[in-house]
């Protein structure tokens, strides 16, 4: 499944829910999905500046792809990040950095969080393109 078809699923599954309530459980869910990082990884390294729960982001490269682990100390950063890696983990470097992340838009996710909240989803955003582009640097 390409990153595009991956967006559209998460847009047609919040579309699918009537109001943020069920959005905001969506989210919850996912969070408890991840498997999230052992202690040693949730370094200073991989967490990501900017947000208001701590969230850390790990990336791994094999067979020209690029791997996340993510975890958080929230339930609602653990849902968003776990959101993202599901969307952005397996994919070469150059797909993720060739996508966008105009979904996060289209679900109304921004809006629906607070502003604290919203800077550290950008952040994450921001954390998988770097990670896109130093992997791409390596090979």
């Amino acid at each position: 499944m390409t990153i595009k078809e991956k967006q559209q699923e998460v847009i047609d599954d919040f579309e699918f829910l009537d109001d943020w309530e069920q959005k905001y459980e969506y989210i919850i869910d996912l969070g408890k999905q991840l498997k999230g990082l052992p202690e040693n990884r949730k370094t200073d390294e991989n967490l990501i500046k900017g947000c208001q729960s701590q969230v850390w982001i790990d990336a791994s490269y094999k067979d020209g792809k690029l791997f996340f682990d993510a975890d958080s100390d929230g339930i609602l950063p653990k849902g968003i990040v776990s959101l993202l890696v599901s969307i952005y983990s397996g994919h070469t470097t150059a797909e993720i950095l060739d996508s966008d992340f105009d979904f996060i838009a289209e679900i109304g996710l921004q809006e629906f969080l607070s502003p604290s909240r919203a800077n550290g989803l950008m952040a994450m955003t921001k954390q998988i393109k770097f990670y896109a582009v130093a992997y791409q640097l390596k090979s």
